[in-house]
């Protein structure tokens, strides 16, 4: 067993019970974009976490211990990601990319946005023209040091 077939198994009684990642999210009492990360391998959950998933997907104990071991992250199968949703945001980073990266440096000088102290919303938008997908991504700055 590893952390893959623990998240194979977290899908499939997902899919088979009709779950959604709000209401997982809701039970272990966090946002629905970092539980369902945690639940997709890509995110680390402390011991209350993992029981909680542990009771919603019936997860054995050992199975509940992977989902506190610290994940590979970025594990996606190819350097190019092939699934469209997945590769718009690889189009939107080559596109939009050099001008987050520009409009980042002239407002708050040279550093990065974190991705570790960083948070997700991601809601649907009525649209007359269709709906749209509002995705918010919010990450502290951090200026390169000097020394």
């Amino acid at each position: 067993m590893n952390r893959n077939d623990v998240t194979e198994k977290i899908i499939a009684t997902k899919v088979s019970k009709g779950i959604t990642w709000a209401s997982v999210a809701e039970q272990v009492g966090l946002s629905k974009e970092w539980v369902t990360a945690a639940c997709l391998g890509q995110m680390t959950l402390d011991a209350t976490q993992a029981a909680t998933l542990g009771e919603i997907f019936g997860l054995s104990a050992d199975e509940q211990k992977w989902l506190q071991v610290v994940p590979y992250k970025g594990s996606l199968p190819t350097p190019v990601p092939t699934d469209p949703l997945i590769y718009r945001w690889y189009e939107i980073v080559s596109v939009y990319g050099t001008t987050i990266k520009e409009l980042i440096h002239e407002e708050f000088g040279d550093g990065i946005m974190s991705a570790i102290d960083f948070k997700m919303d991601i809601v649907r938008e009525a649209d007359p023209k269709g709906d749209r997908v509002n995705v918010v991504l919010s990450g502290k700055f951090l200026p390169y040091k000097t020394y």
